[in-house]
């Protein structure tokens, strides 16, 4: 089994930030972001990822989002301005001293995302993975976030055939904060994806057979300078489940 070592940090502003890591810490640092009402445990720790990725010879540093897992939820609104994932994850980059070695960047869902914002913001690491995204997910974000804000309004009230019925269990048996979750949607702004689409870089676009949530991951890998698709077993929701998630993440990163 392996170790996971855990640890604060300050995000932008301050809050206290959880970052675990898995493998040695001489290992290539591989900075992995975890996907909505997640977290690291979730996302890439409890069904093997981080293992897979750490007998590999990776540093994996995983942090979680304010507002999730065991980082700080704090309900002020200035604690969320434009972009704040990115703004959190670019102080985690320079206390963690990441731009001065060959590190990965990643993420899942709304970690890809996030990757692909950090991206667009400068930042360069050796390869990059996109996990669980689609074009449309990086390019029509404002639809996707209002169907998560509009099941955090009917949390209390939604019905098992309502469309928003799995989101509102799975912040449930997240513990997610509502107040914390919907100011954090409502700070995620449309990324410049014209600007994405010109950055020359290996990027490894990964996505369950069955995962149509974020759009086209085919067509995203399509669309980017330097990509390749790795297609694995699943919806968005079960592929974190299966142990073929890591295994290409991991295949993409030795490649």
């Amino acid at each position: 089994m392996t170790d996971i070592r855990t640890y604060t940090l300050p995000g932008f502003d301050g809050a206290a930030l959880a970052v675990h890591e898995a493998g040695d810490e001489g290992g290539r640092p591989f900075f992995l972001m975890h996907g909505l009402f997640s977290s690291a445990q979730v996302n890439w720790i409890k069904y093997g990822h981080a293992a897979t990725l750490a007998e590999a010879g990776f540093r994996v540093i995983m942090p979680d989002f304010r507002a999730h897992g065991m980082s700080a939820a704090p309900q002020a609104p200035e604690a969320y301005p434009d972009h704040v994932l990115v703004k959190d994850m670019l102080a985690l980059i320079d206390r963690l001293d990441l731009t001065h070695s060959d590190f990965n960047l990643g993420g899942f869902s709304l970690g890809a995302r996030t990757t692909a914002a950090l991206l667009i913001e400068g930042v360069r690491p050796r390869k990059a993975v996109l996990a669980g995204m689609g074009l449309a997910g990086l390019d029509r974000w404002s639809g996707r976030s209002r169907f998560y804000l509009d099941a955090i309004a009917m949390r209390e009230t939604v019905k098992r055939d309502d469309p928003h019925f799995m989101a509102v269990m799975f912040m449930k048996t997240m513990k997610i904060d509502p107040e914390a979750a919907r100011l954090l949607l409502e700070s995620s702004a449309d990324l410049d994806l014209a600007a994405l689409l010109e950055i020359d870089l290996p990027t490894g676009v990964i996505c369950g057979d069955e995962d149509q949530d974020n759009g086209s991951a085919p067509q995203l890998a399509q669309a980017l300078p330097d990509a390749h698709y790795y297609e694995v077993p699943g919806t968005h929701m079960s592929c974190i489940a299966k142990p073929e998630l890591g295994r290409a993440i991991r295949d993409f990163l030795i490649g």
